[in-house]
């Protein structure tokens, strides 16, 4: 079995409404669709979270995979990232991020040869129904609906998910210029929904550590479980540790700095970012032999997602909810999608590989997005990739 062809396509996510996070407005992401086929016929799916990989798959990497044997993954990994130390020493990481899908790809090739579901190749299943949070935000108009403006509208958003879907498990935005308001959307949650629902945070480092330190009490009281990225740096991190009790995550994988500075308490990413599902569940062990925890972020397509999906499945570790905007997407590239989480979890897909099936018509109409608008990740800070309109900070 050889590797006869790879394509990579661009495509646009669109938003049901677009949420509104400290760099402005984000109505949805520009990841990139990995499709590895071998000469007898078995297609590979894997993703990247960036538009900027599709060209490097298909001008740079894909020429040096062509002809390869696809079972041999670490063979296509010196091949195409030969010198690793160096590639994920510089500031742009796009080509990781490039081979990160297309190792995805041969993963579910593999999956699909041996006819065994990818959490299988990963040793088994600890856990088959995968946790996840349902987002909330404030929200401006989409084309298909009217968003959340205020915190009483996000409030009520979070009771019909929870009456509709047997959601307990949040996460949300807490990023607004006066996180008066921010504040405010927990107090309503919390008051329309108790005390037993999970609320996470996400300040994608909007705040001083000044403004943070006057935030803790308030945050301490609501009984948030989980901060992300609070401040901007993990120095700043470790500063406000001082003075809160909450656990802080972030997207920074700098796992020897965590562990020298005792923050963050969790990494939060996806196998692309990491180069690929190999290395991901190498950095996973890394984690839990520092006592860092680790879960997914979101804003992929179901792709990307179906992967979380069987790592989390085949690995203990990754104990907490991962995070989700299934609920917000318009649409999906796969059959099965979009993934929409009953009572916090999602099933892994049981099929061979990935055990998700590539919808072409969708596809085609994401690139057809993509090509005609542009990408919606104009700001791409290899975690969260989005368009915005800059808000002025405290």
């Amino acid at each position: 079995m050889k590797i006869r062809r790879i394509a990579a396509t661009p495509i646009n996510l669109t938003l049901e409404a677009p949420y509104v996070w400290v760099f402005g407005e984000l109505d949805g992401f520009s990841p990139t669709i990995v499709e590895v086929e071998t000469d007898d016929g078995i297609i590979g799916l894997g993703e990247a979270p960036s538009s900027a990989a599709a060209a490097i798959i298909n001008d740079t990497l894909a020429p040096h995979l062509i002809g390869r044997d696809p079972i041999d993954i670490a063979g296509a990994e010196n091949v195409c990232l030969p010198f690793w130390t160096g590639v994920q020493s510089i500031n742009d990481r796009t080509r990781i991020l490039a081979f990160g899908a297309i190792e995805m790809a041969l993963w579910d090739i593999r999956g699909k040869a041996w006819n065994q579901p990818l959490y299988q190749l990963l040793g088994g299943a600890v856990r088959k129904e995968i946790p996840f949070t349902d987002y909330f935000s404030l929200r401006g108009d989409g084309a298909a609906t009217i968003g959340e403006k205020t915190p009483e509208e996000v409030a009520d958003y979070c009771v019909e998910l929870n009456e509709q879907f047997g959601t307990t498990f949040f996460e949300g935005k807490f990023s607004t210029e006066d996180p008066k308001v921010s504040l405010r959307m927990l107090e309503l949650i919390r008051k329309k929904l108790g005390d037993d629902v999970m609320l996470r945070i996400d300040s994608n480092q909007a705040y001083s550590l000044a403004t943070a330190r006057q935030l803790v009490r308030a945050l301490e009281q609501l009984n948030v479980r989980n901060w992300e990225d609070p401040v901007a740096t993990i120095e700043e991190m470790r500063e406000l540790r001082r003075h809160c009790s909450i656990p802080f995550s972030t997207h920074n994988i700098d796992i020897a700095r965590a562990m020298e500075l005792r923050v963050p308490d969790a990494i939060v990413g996806n196998p692309a970012t990491h180069g690929g599902i190999g290395r991901l569940v190498r950095f996973i062990g890394a984690c839990e032999h520092a006592g860092i925890d680790f879960w997914c972020y979101s804003g992929d397509s179901g792709v990307g997602s179906a992967a979380y999906l069987h790592l989390c499945a085949a690995l203990g570790w990754i104990r907490e909810p991962n995070q989700s905007l299934f609920r917000m997407q318009t649409t999906d590239v796969i059959e099965e999608g979009p993934f929409s989480p009953r009572n916090n979890v999602v099933p892994v897909p049981e099929g061979p590989g990935l055990g998700v099936t590539l919808d072409r018509d969708r596809l085609a109409a994401c690139h057809r997005d993509f090509a005609e608008n542009g990408p919606k990740n104009k700001y791409h800070d290899s975690a969260k990739p989005g368009t915005y309109r800059r808000l002025p900070l405290n």
